[in-house]
């Protein structure tokens, strides 16, 4: 037990690493905003250079870390990840810093295939794996609620390029817990790598991405934006028949054949488009609409931040004894009806304890009920030799679903917000076309003019009331899926399924 204790602290503390750059660096948005010019699409791109990267390489890193080993992919991903952190912090301009994010989510998709893959292997015994993933569930949300915190700390003291700089040790100290404590595992019977299915799923997700960050700025009804959903369409169709195709597919979609893999797919999918798209906001209305510095922005994150760790725990352990159905679907609705709340409720002045806290817990709550559930579903359809491509799977739903959030929230605040702009006191300012591109620029255009104030909050609060509706649909949307598609409480691996060239089989 002393050397599984060894392997899960190493494993904790990678996943801890990459964790925090979740939250720590939308805390620092609003600065970057400042320091380096950047508006919305900018900010959503620094957010989703990261989220991108790591959702369209995860899939072939999983496998490769299979097939040539768990650990040294761990340790590489990890000393990679610190070294584009620093170079993070050091660049001028919103591009750099951009591209910076991109390398930082290559090296985190190395990383986290195989913490899952790891944990997978070396907890055979369900009731084991499950509370083992409970605690991995459960760092993630201290990352989650470390990472507002500490950005906020060193945002109080340092310029804004410290968010980056943090994460550096954290992922170093991860490197070397790694190379001493997990053992090297590896599956040579892995094909080699599908590279045609690499290059489509890049082109597929950098399209669909791009047309939807850029649609507020180009037009939703635009020809641009409608070719790019279009073709972004028509790759996703390629893909799927280049996938079935080969004889060795980076991806086996046949896998989403079975409901239960899919659906849980779906959820985890769900629930980090839901978390990403409501931080990503959430920032902004905390320091840019009610005024608070960075370090009490991020503390007033931490009830969400908590309650996922609390409810990643109680989800692993509640799943095996009354079902991942009931448990995922639950906390499904409960974080869309927060959100929906959110919406419904939030303003200029709305209390923080009586109001936004239970909407924060209620959230939290819901995110952790489904992400462990979920997650172990996806593991079991998989035998352990195979661990790396569920982990990678989990992982990529989980990015994309990250990726999305920020993508689609993103824009249809800022079409929102940009339309609301319009209709409103900055029409008569002739400022418009600049306010309209940055939260931040459009407060200090504002000033302490009472109707222009007024406008910009007006204006930024229906932006914010039209994302969180989103989300809200979004997580209803799931559950609804959850409830006919999710496994119930007798749900188990088959040994041998899954392998290549058989259909993946799960006993309910």
């Amino acid at each position: 037990m002393g050397r599984k204790a060894g392997i899960l602290a190493a494993v904790y503390v990678a996943v801890l690493a990459i964790n925090l750059d979740v939250t720590i660096v939308n805390v620092a948005l609003p600065s970057i905003a400042r320091e380096l010019g950047a508006g919305t699409r900018g900010l959503q791109w620094v957010v989703d250079g990261y989220n991108l990267a790591f959702a369209a390489l995860v899939l072939a890193f999983g496998s490769l870390s299979d097939r040539f080993g768990r650990r040294p992919a761990l340790v590489l991903g990890l000393v990679g990840f610190a070294a584009a952190s620093v170079v993070g912090a050091r660049v001028g301009s919103t591009g750099a810093l951009i591209a910076a994010r991109f390398a930082m989510g290559a090296f985190a998709a190395m990383i986290f295939p195989t913490t899952l893959s790891i944990i997978s292997n070396a907890f055979p015994d369900r009731r084991q794996r499950a509370a083992a993933l409970g605690g991995w569930g459960a760092v993630v949300g201290v990352g989650v609620a470390c990472g507002p915190v500490t950005g906020g700390l060193l945002l109080e003291h340092f310029y804004w390029g410290s968010v980056f700089l943090a994460l550096a040790p954290v992922a170093l100290v991860a490197a070397g817990l790694a190379w001493w404590l997990v053992p090297e595992s590896r599956d040579r019977g892995v094909p080699a790598l599908d590279v045609r299915g690499l290059v489509i799923s890049v082109l597929m997700l950098g399209l669909l991405v791009d047309t939807v960050i850029e649609a507020p700025q180009r037009g939703w009804a635009s020809a641009t934006t409608v070719c790019g959903f279009a073709l972004s369409a028509v790759l996703v169709v390629v893909f799927v028949v280049a996938e079935r195709a080969a004889a060795h597919p980076m991806l086996d979609v046949r896998l989403f054949a079975d409901r239960r893999f899919s659906a849980a797919s779906g959820a985890v999918t769900a629930n980090f488009f839901a978390l990403a798209g409501f931080i990503f906001l959430i920032t902004q209305y905390f320091q840019v609409v009610r005024g608070f510095g960075p370090l009490s922005t991020g503390s007033r994150i931490l009830p969400v931040a908590l309650s996922i760790s609390i409810a990643s725990v109680a989800g692993g352990a509640l799943a095996p004894r009354i079902g991942t159905r009931v448990v995922v679907v639950t906390g499904l609705v409960l974080f869309g009806g927060a959100m929906a709340w959110i919406a419904l409720s939030v303003g200029v002045g709305t209390a923080y304890w009586s109001v936004i806290v239970p909407q924060m817990v209620l959230m939290g709550l819901g995110m952790g009920l489904v992400s462990t559930p979920a997650t172990e579903s996806i593991m079991l359809v998989l035998p352990p030799s195979r661990a790396g491509v569920g982990s990678a799977v989990n992982d990529a739903t989980r990015e994309l679903g990250s990726t999305l959030g920020v993508a689609v929230v993103g824009s249809v605040f800022s079409s929102v917000f940009g339309a609301r702009l319009l209709d409103g006191a900055f029409a008569a300012t002739g400022r418009v076309d600049q306010a309209k591109e940055s939260v931040p620029v459009a407060f200090g255009i504002a000033g302490h003019d009472p109707a222009l104030l007024h406008a910009a909050q007006d204006s930024f609060l229906s932006g914010l009331e039209a994302g969180c509706l989103v989300v809200a649909g979004v997580c209803l949307a799931a559950a609804i899926v959850g409830l006919f598609a999710l496994p119930g409480r007798h749900f188990h691996r088959v040994d041998g399924a899954a392998v290549a060239g058989e259909a993946p089989q799960v006993v309910v």
